[in-house]
C-alpha cells in the first residue's frame, strides 16, 4: 500500500513538473487530471495561438522505460477522453489540438515529444 501512495504522489510530482515547464514556454494550464468515464487526461494546455494540447505523462527510471510504459489500449482512452473535452468547447472537434507525451526520469529529467501520435497508433 505504501508503494502504491510512493507511485501516485511521484505521479503528481511528474504531472507537475512537466505542467511547470509547458507554463514557462508560454502555454496556459486549462486543466490537470480532467476525468470521465473511461479516460483521463493529465494536462490540457492551450498555447497563445489557441491550439489545445493534450498531455499524457509517463515517469520512471529512464526515459525508454517510461515510453514503454504507455499501451495502445492507454492511448486509445487518451484520444476518446480528448475528443469528449473537445466537444466542451465552442469548435468542439474542429479545434485546433494535439497530443503530447512527456516523460520524466528517475532525477526529474523532462522530454516532451509534441504531436506524438501525428503517425497513428
Amino acid at each position: 500500500m505504501a508503494r502504491g501512495r510512493c507511485a501516485y504522489h511521484a505521479g503528481l510530482s511528474a504531472e507537475q513538473q512537466v505542467a511547470q515547464r509547458y507554463v514557462a514556454a508560454g502555454y496556459v494550464v486549462l486543466a490537470e487530471r480532467w476525468r470521465r468515464a473511461g479516460g483521463e487526461i493529465d494536462i490540457v494546455l492551450e498555447d497563445a495561438d489557441g491550439l489545445v494540447i493534450f498531455v499524457e505523462v509517463k515517469k520512471s527510471k529512464s526515459f525508454d522505460q517510461a515510453l514503454s510504459h504507455l499501451t495502445h489500449a492507454q492511448a486509445r482512452r487518451l484520444f476518446a477522453t480528448a475528443e469528449l473535452y473537445l466537444e466542451m468547447l465552442p469548435q468542439g472537434p474542429f479545434t485546433p489540438s494535439r497530443v503530447d507525451v512527456a516523460l520524466v526520469d528517475a532525477v526529474g529529467q523532462v522530454q516532451i515529444m509534441e504531436n506524438f501520435f501525428a503517425g497513428g497508433l
